[in-house]
């Protein structure tokens, strides 16, 4: 009953985490600008990385396997958002900024 338990679990979560990168790269495709789509890629890509390391961590049951899935998703963990926050001040600098910055510079300039 409980492995029954444990691999329904898994199953969920390696699901739930398929999905949430699913709608990450329809996010990509559907929205309109660079910083929406950083935005949905780097949530979507934080939550299915979480849920998909989970659900292989209950699929291998306590084992050196699930050691290394835990090292590899604290190291996706810190690698994602940090790499995310790398492109968006790239192109920050580079002169792309999002729409409401702009507005509320213009707004600035003008008063």
């Amino acid at each position: 009953m409980q492995a029954m338990i444990i691999e329904a679990l898994s199953w969920i979560f390696i699901i739930s985490g398929a999905i949430f990168l699913l709608i990450g790269a329809i996010g990509i495709i559907r929205f309109p600008d660079f910083w929406s789509r950083l935005h949905a890629l780097s949530v979507c890509d934080s939550a299915g990385m979480i849920l998909l390391v989970l659900g292989m961590m209950l699929q291998a049951g306590l084992s050196f396997i699930t050691i290394k899935l835990a090292i590899i998703g604290v190291f996706l963990f810190i690698t994602g958002p940090t790499a995310t926050h790398a492109v968006a001040n790239a192109a920050f600098m580079s002169g792309n900024r999002p729409k409401s910055y702009k507005d509320d510079k213009q707004e600035e300039e003008n008063a």
